[in-house]
């Protein structure tokens, strides 16, 4: 094991046994908040100089082990197509959440200064230019990748800009992004899905998930094997993260750059207005999928019953 990533499992077990879900700052040992994702919170806990990932929606161990396998192995496909990832340890709470395990993703602790959202909110054309040039570098050995081990093995990649931070030893972006959000391992070995995707739709209310299944669960695993759609949704993100001034020269950047590094690949060239459509309907969706979570949690404090999951508050977007 990483010396770095070694786990306080005293510490852990407490915090998750004095864990307040609805107001997480009146904690017994009150988190600093690092970060939410679409259905995780990331989490400081002490001074350890951890991050870790709660993922309460395992109901036994050996749907554990069975998502370990699976984690494991994407990250040592990624490995080997040369995208660089960030230290990660997965840690099992012993304090359980009611019908759940909880399970810890745990990093080093990256400075905020660090993380590719925060990067590009900052930067000026020419190192957001730069920023680009280098997740498309690594979305690119990823496409690599697939194509010279098509039927054998398949990588998904999230390739979002909050996705990835420079390396501690980076000067510049150039070929120094590590990949840190990695709990959602997608990797297809012969065609066939590794991941029990089920287990993420726990995070949604009882009430959406058979449309979440039978309408869009497939399309949403689909895209991250799509670098083309994958570029959109990297592109599209510039609204959330308040620089729509790139957009348009991330477009022609896009369009270069797979162009030249992908030359045999016959993708049609990016257009603003599928980058403005997309992320008009990507941000409905994830509105409306946050208001259902609260209005479950609600439910779920009406009915007597604990709601596993850490909520963020209002998202702009």
């Amino acid at each position: 094991m990483n010396d770095m990533l070694a786990v306080d499992m005293e510490r852990l077990d407490a915090f998750e046994a004095g864990l307040d879900l609805l107001h997480p700052e009146r904690s017994a040992l009150p988190p600093q908040i690092l970060g939410y994702g679409e259905i995780s919170a990331v989490l400081a806990i002490g001074d350890d100089g951890l991050a870790y990932k709660r993922m309460p929606m395992f109901h036994s161990e050996e749907e554990i082990d069975a998502y370990r396998y699976v984690f494991d192995r994407y990250v040592e496909q990624l490995t080997i197509a040369g995208v660089t990832v960030t230290p990660s340890r997965l840690v099992t709470a012993r304090q359980r959440r009611g019908a759940y395990h909880v399970l810890y993703l745990v990093q080093p602790r990256l400075p905020a200064g660090a993380i590719g959202n925060q990067l590009v909110r900052t930067a000026d054309q020419v190192g957001a230019r730069a920023l680009l040039t280098a997740v498309l570098r690594e979305l690119v050995k990823v496409q690599r990748f697939n194509v010279a081990h098509a039927g054998a093995w398949a990588l998904g990649i999230d390739g979002q800009i909050s996705n990835w931070a420079l390396t501690p030893q980076a000067a510049d972006t150039e070929g120094a992004l590590s990949y840190f959000d990695i709990t959602t391992p997608l990797i297809r070995q012969a065609g066939v899905e590794l991941l029990d995707a089920e287990l993420f739709l726990r995070s949604a209310p009882s009430f959406l998930r058979w449309v979440l299944r039978r309408f869009f669960l497939q399309d949403v695993l689909d895209r991250y094997y799509d670098v083309r759609r994958v570029v959109i949704d990297l592109i599209a993100n510039l609204h959330k993260e308040g620089r729509t001034d790139l957009i348009d020269a991330w477009i022609e950047h896009a369009n270069e750059v797979l162009h030249n590094l992908l030359p045999n690949s016959a993708f049609p060239p990016l257009q603003r207005r599928e980058i403005d459509a997309y992320y008009r309907d990507d941000a409905f969706i994830w509105r409306f999928y946050l208001a259902a979570r609260r209005i479950d949690r609600t439910l779920h404090r009406w009915t007597g019953r604990e709601y596993p999951f850490l909520l963020p508050g209002r998202i702009r977007r």
